[in-house]
């Protein structure tokens, strides 16, 4: 399993062979400039939530690639009006993939898209694909709801918000990957605009001092499980 880090809280990953986007917002990204997203291959596109932020690039990728859009039942139902291929999901339930089996988990956050209209209730996923699982949270609080996590899947990773103000912060997300059991964290939703700039120094320290790893890649980087 490979992870690209495209900025804020855009991943790309590679699954089997199949080439899955989280949560593209690149084109709107001063920071990702450097990254095409004309040249970006796309098997499945999922959205955590409906915010801009999220999902400014998911139309054009998708038309481009005709990849499949996965996320809650509102979202998906969206872009199926408008021609993609999608498919929908909601809090609790899990479906096998192509790429692997995902499991769409809550997540404590807003989600409405830019033209105000509603994008159902926030989530994140658990991916369990080439004998690793991830979890991504999307933008969430802390939440009692992530000690459910590993009562049924032994996490590899866990790619946490990290920027506060709008999600959780440092503090909370050390005690969210306590919650999940997992002691090697991707940060992400950080430094993109001034709300949630962080000490990436400090940040580091910090997960050290709990016993835990903290990984801030840089846009374009690549890491494998």
């Amino acid at each position: 399993m490979k992870i690209t880090f495209y900025g804020h809280a855009c991943l790309g990953l590679v699954i089997g062979g199949h080439d899955v986007i989280v949560d593209p917002f690149i084109s709107g990204n001063q920071k990702a400039s450097n990254v095409n997203i004309d040249e970006l291959a796309a098997d499945f596109i999922l959205l955590t939530h409906a915010h801009q932020d999220h999902i400014l690039d998911a139309e054009s990728i998708a038309k481009r690639t005709g990849a499949t859009i996965i996320s809650n039942y509102e979202i998906a139902s969206h872009y199926e009006a408008k021609g993609f291929n999608v498919h929908p999901m909601n809090h609790g339930g899990s479906w096998e993939f192509a790429f692997g089996k995902v499991k769409y988990v809550n997540a404590i956050h807003t989600s409405s898209f830019p033209d105000g209209s509603y994008g159902g209730q926030p989530g994140g996923f658990v991916i369990e694909g080439e004998r690793k699982n991830i979890y991504i949270a999307g933008d969430t609080a802390l939440t009692q709801d992530m000690k459910l996590i590993p009562l049924q899947t032994k996490l590899d990773l866990a790619v946490l918000p990290i920027g506060d103000n709008f999600t959780m912060g440092i503090s909370d997300a050390i005690h969210a990957a306590n919650f999940v059991a997992c002691d090697k964290v991707l940060g992400y939703h950080f430094d993109t605009f001034g709300y949630i700039e962080i000490d990436h120094d400090a940040a580091k320290k910090a997960f050290y001092d709990a016993g835990l790893d903290l990984m801030l890649l840089e846009i374009g980087e690549t890491i494998e499980l």
